[in-house]
């Protein structure tokens, strides 16, 4: 039996791209603007790190997922925006990788430098606000299953059983990062 590819073991199969690209973006959005708003509340030292910064947009593209999701670097916060195009949305920077690679660097499974010079990540535009974003994430030691788990728990039982399907989800990916993992 033939064992895949690193790259391959980092990209999420064609088919769930397939089937997100009919999906509504609203609930997807919905779900990542309450995660970020419990990550800000978690960790105010994440947006104190980027203070001093000129507004900036980051387009974070998940090329194995037919939408990108922009982050909008302020003073005082971030916001999240999740679009299907980038046409009819001007931004400063933009990182590019498969999802799993994306969520790597913000778990810490994954060098972005390692990831940035293979050619797995790609970063264009504004690089020093991708890199105070990066290092931002980095200080803040944010662990993403666990920032789940209590944005769900903050919503109240009747998500349980989503909650459980996010965190499995979530313990996927990140398994196959680590299968792939770069350091």
């Amino acid at each position: 039996m033939l064992q895949p590819s690193l790259q391959q073991a980092r990209r999420l199969p064609g088919i769930v791209a397939w089937a997100m690209r009919p999906l509504p973006l609203f609930p997807l959005e919905f779900a990542l603007v309450r995660l970020l708003a419990g990550i800000l509340e978690r960790h105010p030292d994440l947006v104190g790190r980027l203070s001093g910064m000129e507004r900036r947009r980051i387009a974070v593209e998940p090329d194995d997922l037919p939408f990108t999701v922009v982050l909008e670097l302020q003073e005082s916060t971030i916001s999240l925006r999740i679009v299907r195009t980038l046409d009819i949305i001007p931004v400063h920077a933009r990182i590019r990788g498969p999802l799993p690679v994306l969520i790597g660097l913000v778990d810490g499974v994954y060098d972005g430098d390692a990831l940035f010079f293979s050619r797995d990540l790609v970063i264009e535009g504004d690089i020093e606000a991708v890199l105070a974003l990066r290092n931002a994430i980095d200080d803040a030691d944010v662990d993403l299953l666990g920032e789940v788990a209590a944005t769900c728990a903050a919503c109240g039982s009747p998500i349980d059983g989503i909650k459980r399907a996010l965190e499995g989800i979530l313990r996927a990916v990140l398994k196959t990062a680590n299968r792939g993992h770069v350091q």
